[in-house]
């Protein structure tokens, strides 16, 4: 047994015995049905011999059919045993799984509560809607077939025993060699089964954070990490599926050595049976009790523990057993950027983001930093265009605000120009080249996109801050903390070599972060997709201007009006035509600007 498997039998061990304390009154009823299901099997193949020796064989027909009347009311009779069976399970199953769920519940809004660990509890969904359903059936499945083998086979090894002692000697060894090389299964499918499952959640919750996170890890060229993280996670479930395969094999081989091998040993020894005088009928009566009553037992019994049984011990322990900060060995994916690596170095050097955004500083001088020529963009092909014709050129260095209506194409204009979407019809360049279809290594070299939403990573605040510099000294990343007024939030993580705990940080606090790793990049154009509009007006001014002082060119996608009265120009989207000039130029031209800003004003 493996130490987690040892360490989950032990934690479950107490409440375990706690819970059947408590419903003693149901597991009596239950074993007084169990008992009748005990002699009902003894009676169907005591019957079926005694019909053939006494009554048949022995010219007493009248006889032989008074007992086959017998086995067919023990037969009958279990429809009324079942039922009986069933009605006591449900004072069972019924009050595991309400513990299971408040259990499951209590532990998620301890989580969340404050003093409690914190973040995001991924697994609660999961655990009330998944596992504790599992949880009730595999137990409720595990009693029903411990319970009848258990009955079921001592009736029928009695019956044996009263029909004649050697039915046993030949009987019993494959049986018995048969469910003990099942029993040895038992210990390493369960440990596959807790690997398997681990390996699903690890792989899910990588899913969900990667599909949460897809136009930040586009904008920041990380994709193809997440994407060997996810080939990983898949090749790790695909190999513990196998190896839960595997097992399972040898499980179907036991069941077949305990299912089969005792009838061939019946039918080959029959000779030697009737020569220590078993009759013609106790063998039919042991053929009886084999196929009838004790090998179907035995084969649910084997079923049920080598699936339900090694279910129930890994649910049990993961809803009961203590959470830890890794628990059930799940990637911690969903706020944490692959493969961070350490960036706070004593001295500036050339970096791949440097090296390939000097690359293209000769086309940075001689061509607009930003040009869209005639694009259009729909979603669909009979769809209403989200841009039309939409003409724009923005000089390097410029600051260029864009605002309208919510749903007018904001934040699609600067996926276009990011090079994440594509457009329908039309060119998008950024420094004189195209950006569609340019790899992400080359597009991270020349633009940031900073969304609403800000991506932060669990792991060292310098880090954080200097993710796409990581050649940025301590100097500059102290100067930029000070230029976006982050001291204190830096103070309080404990510094630059302090953790950042996702989790922990306000949503203004995340963009701020996000907005000086920007700054600190090399790429010479930021595009912030209303990155500043969980900031109070203040740290958003004090962020626009930083970010303005910077080298380079700068697209805001404004949420307030005040950052287009900042910018050197504003493009104002209406979905008819699209106006772009200085705050008094669209004061002038543009009703919609107008109207925006007598709305910012009131």
């Amino acid at each position: 047994m493996t130490s987690a498997e040892a360490g989950a039998l032990r934690r479950l061990a107490p409440p375990a015995r706690r819970f059947l304390a408590h419903r003693k009154g149901v597991l009596v009823r239950l074993a007084l049905w169990s008992l009748a299901e005990s002699g009902q099997a003894f009676l169907v193949g005591h019957a079926v011999a005694r019909s053939v020796d006494e009554g048949f064989l022995a010219g007493d027909p009248r006889r032989g059919l008074l007992w086959l009347g017998v086995a067919l009311v023990a037969v009958l009779s279990g429809a009324r045993v079942v039922r009986g069976v069933f009605a006591q399970l449900a004072g069972v199953t019924e009050p595991l799984r309400d513990g299971l769920v408040r259990r499951a519940v209590d532990r998620s809004l301890a989580r969340a509560a404050p003093g409690g660990p914190g973040g995001t509890d991924r697994a609660a969904v999961s655990r009330l809607t998944n596992q504790v359903e599992i949880a009730r059936d595999s137990f409720a499945g595990l009693v029903l077939t411990l319970r009848s083998f258990v009955f079921t086979a001592a009736g029928a090894l009695l019956g044996l025993l009263s029909l004649h002692p050697a039915l046993l000697v030949v009987v019993l060894p494959p049986l018995a060699a048969g469910l003990a090389l099942f029993l040895v299964t038992l210990r390493p499918m369960a440990a596959a089964q807790r690997r398997a499952l681990a390996a699903d959640e690890a792989l899910g919750d990588h899913a969900a954070s990667a599909r949460a996170a897809l136009r930040d890890l586009a904008a920041c060229g990380t994709g193809p990490g997440v994407e060997r993280r996810g080939a990983d996670l898949v090749a790790d479930a695909a190999a513990a599926a196998r190896t839960l395969a595997g097992w399972a094999a040898v499980r179907t081989a036991a069941l077949g050595v305990a299912g089969h091998l005792p009838v061939l040993a019946l039918l080959v020894a029959v000779e030697w049976l009737r020569g220590h005088g078993v009759s013609v009928g106790a063998l039919l009566g042991a053929f009886t009790y084999l196929v009838q009553s004790l090998l179907p037992a035995l084969h649910t019994l084997m079923t049920a523990l080598g699936a339900a049984g090694s279910r129930l011990l890994v649910v049990l322990d993961r809803i009961l057993g203590p959470e830890t900060e890794t628990e059930t060995d799940r990637v911690p994916v969903p706020d944490r950027v692959p493969e961070p690596v350490s960036v706070l170095k004593s001295q500036p050097g050339p970096s791949t983001a440097s090296a390939s955004a000097a690359a293209f500083a000769v086309d940075m001088a001689a061509a607009p930093a930003v040009e869209l020529r005639a694009v259009t963009l729909s979603y669909g092909a009979r769809a209403e265009p989200v841009l039309d014709a939409l003409d724009l050129c923005v000089a390097p260095g410029e600051h260029l605000a864009v605002v309208g209506p919510s749903g007018i194409g904001k934040s699609t204009l600067t996926r276009l120009v990011a090079g994440t979407l594509a457009p329908s019809s039309g060119e998008v360049r950024v420094a004189g080249r195209p950006v569609t279809g340019r790899p992400a290594a080359e597009l991270a070299a020349l633009r940031v996109l900073v969304p609403q939403d800000a991506y932060v990573f669990s792991g060292p605040v310098g880090d954080n801050l200097a993710y796409l510099n990581t050649d940025a000294c301590r100097a500059e990343l102290d100067a930029a903390v000070g230029a976006f007024g982050l001291g204190p939030l830096v103070e309080r993580l404990g510094g630059l070599d302090g953790t950042v705990r996702p989790a922990e940080l306000s949503p203004g606090e995340r963009q701020l972060v996000a907005l000086v790793r920007a700054y600190l990049s090399p790429a010479p154009l930021l595009l912030l997709d209303e990155a500043t509009c969980h900031l109070d007006p203040a740290s958003e001014a004090r962020a626009e201007e930083a970010l303005a002082g910077r080298a380079g060119t700068l697209v805001v996608v404004a949420h307030r009006l005040s950052s287009a009265v900042r910018a050197d120009r504003t493009l104002v989207l209406d979905g008819v035509r699209a106006r772009c000039g200085t705050h008094a130029e669209l004061l002038d031209r543009s009703p919609l600007y107008r109207d925006l800003t007598g709305h910012w004003n009131s």
